[in-house]
């Protein structure tokens, strides 16, 4: 029987979110080859984890413990997943376009004879011969290719915010229990130090109000400012954004980026202010719930995308817009 295996991640001791889209993945690939989808656990305890997973239907859930798999350290992880892939033998192996997914995904499909493709928007079965179709952006996201290779495991890096994770039922998945053939003489690098990145989480916001070309100016992104601040105090978690062009001018960093060479979100609610719709950027946000857009041109793509659209000059609309903001709160 076909299957499909899905490297899984861990945070504080539960599955990490990305893990979770990855089994609503590898479920709907599993159910179009008529097989199953199972999920590979690594590090030096992973039962809380592995019993977290069973009821999101996996058949088997693989528990690769050792002490040694504590923290990331490429080179173990490489080994035992190497050791795993080979003993399971599955036909496709989907990883999160990750940290541990970036750094695995190469060596492994190296070392499997096999090839990779990286940063997957999409994924889907060939109906005729039953191979792996992986959609990514190319070409700096100005374009879009699906990919297909022979050779076993077929494998891919998933972007997160593309999938939805499984529904949760009484799961009978088999828990399933490996121990890697590793010792410290196979550690190459040596971690010094670990440091924490503050990072623009911008999946994780409730709302996004992003900025474009059309603010004319970095300034611009003072009043955004301020209306994320006005929305903070009724809306949960505020974020600025923006479109790849207010990055490429020097206004914003690029981790504020929304889209396809950016980051893909789907908040409660998204404010686009001054952004025409680029397809990259269109496709980076538009499963956002609420989709509001502030333009002056009447012709731009985001109007096509928009649940609310407003024809005027930002430096008009967002002030008022603000005002009554705090009349309400």
């Amino acid at each position: 029987m076909s299957e499909v295996l899905i490297l899984g991640e861990i945070k504080e001791g539960s599955l990490d979110l990305k893990t979770l889209e990855l089994l609503g993945a590898g479920k709907k690939l599993a159910s179009d080859l008529d097989g199953e989808f199972s999920v590979v656990l690594m590090g030096d305890t992973v039962s809380g984890a592995a019993d977290e997973a069973i009821p999101y239907g996996p058949a088997k859930v693989y528990k690769l413990e050792h002490p040694l798999l504590q923290g990331f350290k490429a080179e173990l992880w490489l080994a035992s997943l190497e050791q795993a892939c080979r003993e399971i033998n599955p036909e496709i192996l989907l990883m999160s376009h990750s940290f541990i997914g970036m750094e695995l995904g190469p060596r492994l499909a190296c070392r499997l004879n096999s090839r990779l493709t990286t940063d997957c928007i999409d994924l889907s079965i060939d109906s005729e011969d039953g191979l792996l179709l992986r959609t990514k952006p190319v070409s700096g996201g100005n374009a879009i290719s699906v990919f297909k290779c022979p050779g076993e495991p077929q494998l891919a890096t998933v972007r997160g915010k593309i999938f939805e994770s499984p529904e949760t039922a009484d799961g009978k998945g088999e828990i399933v229990e490996m121990v890697p053939q590793i010792d410290e003489s196979m550690i190459k690098v040596e971690s010094l130090e670990i440091v924490k990145e503050e990072i623009v989480a911008l999946d994780k916001a409730d709302v996004v109000v992003s900025g474009g070309a059309g603010l004319g100016e970095e300034d611009g992104f003072e009043l955004l400012e301020e209306l994320t601040e006005a929305l903070s105090k009724s809306f949960g978690t505020v974020m600025i954004g923006c479109s790849r062009v207010a990055v490429d001018k020097g206004w914003i960093s690029s981790d504020h980026q929304v889209g396809l060479t950016g980051t893909m979100i789907s908040p409660d609610i998204y404010v686009a202010v001054g952004i025409s719709g680029a397809i990259q950027h269109l496709v980076g946000m538009v499963h956002s719930k609420k989709i509001i857009a502030i333009n002056t041109d009447t012709g731009c793509n985001m109007f096509k995308v928009a649940d609310y659209g407003v024809v005027e000059d930002y430096e008009e609309i967002i002030p008022a817009l603000i005002e009554k903001l705090e009349e309400l709160s």
